[in-house]
């Protein structure tokens, strides 16, 4: 059974025992109401017939019978009898003792008692006067006060099944609108595949637990796309970062084993080697301690280094790879003596990585023509903005490009896997840095990025 469908289930069958027990309530006081109000209608009557016929000494019976019958009110199945102290009747004739001697002691020692005898109501009373001591009882039949509890019983009857089908119907129309946010939620997390992880369910306005509840899957959603995208991530750059010093140690080893050659020249052929062979530790370490980072820092270690250092030497490698000048390093507002504004807190070789997927891509687009890259100091700290002169990117498309596994490319030479500028942001937000980038069709591309002075 579905939550709505128990939820208004209970709810029905709270409110309902309720309303029953309310129902069962009123409908017992209303009959000892109308009980007490006939005993004391009985009491009044043989209070009447006290008066009637004990003081008033000289009127005749047969004249008080008639006044009795004329001007008195006789109730359904109404008997009156007076008893002297033989416990016989008087003033009015009785056939057949229609009481016991039992019945009239009773009274008698009292003085007043009311019960029922089968459905008749009964009351006695024990009354002196100067012709002696008499016991008047009075009974009668209250039909009325029937008729009335039926229909007062037909009419809870029609009121409690009205009401339990109201309920009902209201009890699951509430079970509904309060669980639709649930099933909003249900409706969403169906949507999540392998490939969407970056979606989101609503949490809502309402501060419930169906909202904590969808915070904490966001949570986990978040968790999980990180870690999947950190897979992803580990393996496509592998692949890219660890392609370059391989293929470098593999043509040294070949050109070095080509043809004999001198002591000296196997020697700066190892020492080639070893310094790729160093550098790919370092980018297979920084890798691993990528995949490892979560959204605050982790456990990519982070240590002092001066900005534009890393700079000189990426301006260095890419001239290196893409010809002199291809990369052109600007620098403005140095400061001349106090240098530790030039240091920032960071893991050099994941910058390294960051930056030099920027500066990639700024070839890859432009088709190899000039970038620049302007380090300036600040007040606030340092801006470094990388350019280039390549086809540009929409407007509508800049949100999109620091998201994992989206590639402007459009051409064959311009083919990624849509990590690069992912990974790029992840390392500089991962260091408190802040990167944006502007841009027009045909007017190249800006990044711009914000460190804070150690």
């Amino acid at each position: 059974m579905k939550i709505k469908d128990r939820l208004a289930l209970y709810f029905t069958l709270i409110s309902t025992l309720t309303l029953l027990c309310v129902l069962m309530v009123v409908y017992f006081s209303f009959g000892k109401v109308m009980e007490t109000e006939f005993f004391e209608r009985l009491t009044d009557r043989t209070m009447v017939t006290a008066k009637l016929y004990l003081k008033a000494d000289e009127i005749s019976s047969d004249a008080l019978n008639k006044v009795r019958e004329q001007y008195l009110e006789k109730l359904d199945g109404e008997v009156i009898r007076i008893y002297n102290e033989r416990n016989n009747p008087t003033f009015i004739g009785d056939d057949q003792q229609f009481w016991t001697n039992e019945t009239i002691d009773l009274v008698r020692q009292q003085g007043k008692v009311r019960f029922k005898d089968g459905n008749r109501q009964v009351v006695g009373i024990f009354y002196k006067d100067n012709q002696g001591d008499f016991v008047i009882i009075a009974s009668a039949i209250d039909h009325a006060t029937e008729v009335r509890v039926q229909q007062l019983l037909k009419v809870m009857i029609i009121v409690f099944i009205v009401i339990f089908l109201g309920l009902l119907i209201c009890g699951r129309w509430i079970a509904t609108r309060i669980l639709a946010p649930l099933n909003v939620f249900i409706e969403q997390v169906k949507l999540i595949k392998s490939n969407n992880l970056h979606f989101r369910v609503e949490e809502g306005k309402n501060k419930d637990e169906i909202t904590l509840l969808a915070q904490n899957f966001n949570n986990l959603m978040e968790h999980l796309e990180h870690s999947f995208i950190l897979q992803k991530t580990f393996v496509a750059n592998a692949s890219h970062e660890l392609r370059t010093p391989v293929t470098r140690m593999i043509i040294g080893t070949e050109i070095a084993l080509s043809k004999e050659r001198e002591k000296e020249d196997y020697a700066a052929a190892l020492h080639s080697v070893l310094e790729d062979a160093e550098k790919l530790e370092n980018i297979i370490t920084a890798l691993l301690n990528l995949a490892q980072a979560d959204l605050e820092y982790s456990s990519s270690k982070a240590i002092d280094i001066r900005l534009d250092e890393l700079i000189w030497q990426l301006q260095s490698e890419w001239n290196y790879k893409k010809g002199a000048g291809k990369l052109n390093v600007e620098m403005i507002n140095l400061p001349l003596e106090d240098e530790s504004s030039l240091i920032i807190r960071a893991n050099p070789t994941l910058l390294q990585i960051a930056l030099d997927n920027i500066i990639g891509n700024a070839f890859k687009f432009s088709d190899n023509q000039q970038v620049n890259c302007v380090m300036e100091m600040t007040p606030a700290g340092i801006i470094l903005t990388i350019s280039d002169q390549g086809v540009g990117i929409a407007a509508d498309k800049l949100e999109e490009i620091f998201k994992p596994f989206y590639s402007l490319s459009g051409k064959a030479e311009h083919a990624g896997n849509g990590m690069g500028l992912y990974m790029a942001h992840k390392i500089i937000t991962l260091f408190g840095g802040k990167i944006s980038a502007e841009s027009s069709i045909g007017g190249g591309t800006t990044f711009k990025m914000a460190f804070c002075s150690f």
